[in-house]
């Protein structure tokens, strides 16, 4: 069993940059591969980034690839969205998802965070 606990989201104005945390119990951190996801209202929840589980090949989306950088830190247990250049369209509430392999689709992941929002100003 896992427990994920992400947090730093907020209010920036567009262009401006946050870094979200996601915090995880238990001492198998390292054996899952990581992803952020994130849902708009009315929208389906979609892929954001991945990273596997020692932290090397990320994966991201288009719309955020160059914008985002997605990290883990196994010795604490913590995985990282670093987001710069920020505009309205990420406004969202963003989930991060332990699963077994970093893939780019929600339904494999088995353990997820509670989320948190992302609101950019225009």
């Amino acid at each position: 069993q896992v427990q994920l606990v992400e947090s730093g989201g907020g209010l920036v104005q567009g262009g401006g940059s946050l870094r979200l945390s996601c915090a995880a119990s238990g001492r198998t951190f390292s054996t899952y591969a990581m992803g952020w996801f994130r849902q708009a209202p009315g929208k389906e929840r979609e892929f954001v980034a991945a990273i596997s589980r020692s932290g090397t090949s990320p994966y991201y989306a288009g719309s955020v690839k160059g914008r985002f950088t997605i990290s883990r830190d196994n010795a604490k247990n913590t995985v990282y969205l670093q987001m710069n250049s920020l505009q309205p369209e990420d406004t969202a509430v963003y989930y991060c998802a332990a699963g077994q392999l970093a893939l780019t689709i929600p339904a494999p992941y088995k353990y997820w965070g509670q989320g948190t929002q992302v609101t950019v100003s225009s």
